[in-house]
């Protein structure tokens, strides 16, 4: 009896873990699978992507309600007709398509809760007169087979007098009427809306009417228990979120109003290839620029890029010079002490460089050794936080090719840089290999100043999204990266087919090249026209019998002559607007910061020149009855000036040799046009060889404007 009761027990045990097993969420018996058909071509509620992958708001739809609900399916695009038909012969469970719920459909379908409002509009070729349905008459419109805007185009022609011609996709009916066969054509307003967003030739031309909702639909009569299971799990997708992010990713969201039509100043490096780098036509490219841009067309509003280099970039936005910043920025905890960043757009790893012909293969053999790192960057912060471990040394760089030339050269044995923008300067010829694997996985990131220009950075955010749903995001870096990681971009920046002798960089460069000694030569007239006026006036004051006068000169001339010209321009540039709050335009700041700064050495001179001339000039006119102005202006000055121009023109020649160092607020004169073309090729001896040269025949130029001037005027 008692061995009977153990096991009628045990078996009732065993029945009872055998329910308990099949009740669980995830039990293989509960997650039944169901085929549900949808179209081919219904963007943005169901298309195909770059890998031929279907997704869309319909698609993410029924694939979240299955998993909220512990079910799986089989989607299965078809078309739109064929998935109806399927449904109604029982070769699909159910469809979810775009379908619009109407009382005729209701006969043969049951619907789930409705999921979307949409609304018929009618839609012309770019540029058409076409703006009312009046002026269809007599003419063809394409519709496709079976959707709402059929019907509701269909319950229209008798009216207005046009002929039909029906398609059984979208793409076809859209270019029946880019092409001119038809004049205009009706779709679902966001399916509509999302194809012109994405480059297609129509305009809308009509206010949406016939409005309805979607609806997933089942054959009539049927799978009960899944129209149950839609209806709950579309009900918790809503209440948790996740369907209003659904319906973002592909149709975005109010956030973009904010941002509409607005410019911002966005700032970048100039030498990161393969994330911004300048191509032979001197326009910025790479994956940040590609981005930015499609992101800022894809929420409406523009850039403006200005390459300053990494540090002027990151100080532009901390002082209000610029909105935001993208140039290969890592996130990292103390950067997120200043800036608000973006959601990660780029994994990235530092890996460690070294010569060719190098037999360093380990951190450990660096003890004692130089390496080479550039300013600021995630592969600089790596290389500090190991230095000690391994002692070695660290010397710092303001560009990627001055690093790896220090390098090549020998004078550091590796250095510290991002894993594919290091592969992206061996593929481009740099003399360099990579020894370790990558470290510090820090992701890059779009930043704005903390607390500023939120709606840019929930514009980026979204814009992102909207980019890595249609493809885009993954369109643009293959452009640049290919399936090992990395790939020339020599089709953007034409390094496969240049000519890298001397004459060759001229020819492929001379437009650049033309368009920074310009800049050159323009920042260096304005500057020493104005540090001209600066200079004399100042330098008058000094010799003036004003005790305070001569005072405030020596003040000035001390001053200015003292600061490091690099240092006035980063204060006059970042540090004047983020006291102010007021942004000063970058030649603007470059024309005060020489003025400023040459003056003080003009000043000098000509009160130097003035002091040359003999005191008993000035007293014998004084003793004449001559005032002391007139004195100065007709006996003292004249005599001055002579002494002075000599000096006159070699400041002139300093003014423009210095004009160089205003390349660090992102001014495109001849030195940064350098770097940039050095970006783009890494040919860094050619082209410095060849800036030097013009600013040598420059300044030999200006060497005998000098002496023919001397000549001229020597008494």
């Amino acid at each position: 009896m008692k061995r009977k009761v153990l096991t009628a027990f045990g078996l009732l045990a065993a029945f009872a873990t055998i329910l308990f097993c099949l009740a669980l969420p995830g039990s293989k018996a509960q997650a039944k699978t169901y085929q549900i058909g949808t179209d081919v071509t219904y963007p943005p509620f169901e298309f195909a992507n770059k890998e031929n992958k279907y997704v869309g708001i319909d698609i993410d739809i029924i694939k979240s309600i299955a998993k909220e609900e512990g079910f799986k399916v089989n989607v299965k695009p078809v078309g739109f007709n064929a998935a109806v038909q399927s449904v109604q012969s029982g070769q699909l469970d159910g469809i979810i398509a775009g379908m619009t719920i109407t009382p005729e459909r209701k006969d043969k379908f049951d619907f789930g809760t409705p999921y979307y409002k949409t609304g018929a509009v009618m839609a012309v070729k770019k540029g058409s007169d076409i703006t009312s349905f009046k002026q269809l008459k007599g003419k063809k419109v394409a519709l496709k087979t079976g959707t709402a805007a059929a019907d509701y185009a269909n319950s229209l022609k008798k009216k207005y007098g046009f002929k039909t011609v029906t398609f059984d996709d979208s793409d076809n009916m859209y270019q029946d009427v880019t092409t001119g066969n038809s004049v205009a054509c009706f779709d679902d307003q966001p399916v509509l809306q999302y194809g012109i967003k994405h480059g297609l030739k129509l305009q809308i031309a009509s206010k949406p009417a016939n409005q309805g909702w979607y609806g997933f639909g089942v054959k009539k009569g049927t799978h009960k228990a899944l129209i149950k299971k839609f209806n709950a799990g579309l009900k918790k997708i809503q209440a948790n979120g996740t369907y209003d992010k659904i319906v973002g990713k592909y149709l975005g969201n109010a956030n973009n109003s904010k941002v509409k039509g607005k410019t911002f100043v966005i700032g970048t490096d100039v030498t990161f290839p393969p994330f911004e780098f300048a191509n032979k036509n001197n326009k910025y490219v790479g994956i940040d620029m590609d981005l930015i841009r499609a992101i800022a067309n894809e929420q409406g509003f523009k850039v403006k890029i200005k390459a300053l280099g990494f540090n002027a970039a990151v100080q532009a936005v901390e002082s209000g010079q610029a909105d935001g910043v993208i140039a290969g920025m890592s996130i990292t905890n103390e950067r997120k002490a200043q800036f608000d960043f973006s959601k990660p757009y780029f994994n990235s790893g530092v890996v460690m460089a070294v010569a060719k012909n190098s037999k360093i293969h380990k951190l450990s053999e660096l003890k004692g050794k130089r390496v080479a790192v550039k300013t600021g960057t995630s592969g600089a912060d790596y290389a500090n936080s190991i230095k000690k471990k391994y002692g070695f040394k660290v010397v710092t760089f303001d560009d990627s090719n001055n690093m790896y030339q220090d390098v090549s050269t020998g004078n550091s044995v590796a250095c510290f840089e991002d894993h594919p923008v290091m592969q992206y300067a061996i593929k481009q010829g740099t003399k360099l290999k990579i020894v370790t694997k990558p470290a510090l996985n820090a992701p890059y990131g779009f930043a704005v100043k903390k607390g500023h220009n939120q709606a840019l950075l929930q514009a980026f955010n979204q814009g992102l999204a909207d980019l890595k749903a249609s493809g885009t995001y993954d369109s643009i870096k293959a452009k640049y990266l290919g399936a090992d990681e990395i790939k020339t971009a020599a089709k953007t920046s034409g390094n496969s087919a240049e000519d890298r002798t001397f004459v060759g960089l001229i020819k492929q460069n001379k437009g650049a090249l033309w368009s920074g000694l310009q800049e050159t030569l323009w920042l260096t007239v304005v500057s020493i026209f104005f540090a001209t006026i600066f200079g004399v006036l100042v330098g008058l004051m000094g010799v003036v019998p004003n005790k305070f006068s001569q005072g405030t000169s020596t003040t000035l001339i001390y001053l200015f002559r003292g600061m490091p010209l690099l240092v006035l321009a980063l204060f006059i540039y970042t540090g004047i607007p983020s006291l102010t709050g007021q942004k000063i335009p970058a030649f603007v700041a470059g024309v005060v910061t020489l003025t400023f700064n040459e003056g003080a050495y003009i000043a000098a001179f000509v009160k130097g020149g003035i002091q040359a001339v003999d005191p008993g000039q000035m007293e014998a006119s004084r003793s004449l009855g001559l005032p002391f102005g007139k004195a100065m202006r007709k006996v003292i000055l004249p005599q001055g000036i002579r002494i002075m121009v000599p000096s006159f023109i070699n400041q002139f020649i300093i003014t423009l040799k210095d004009t160089s160092i205003l390349s660090i607020i992102g001014l495109l004169e001849l030195t940064q046009t350098g770097k940039i073309i050095i970006a783009r090729n890494l040919e860094g001896f050619k082209v410095w060889t060849i800036v030097a040269a013009i600013y040598l025949i420059i300044i030999t130029v200006l060497t005998w404007l000098s002496n023919w001037v001397q000549r001229r005027t020597k008494v």
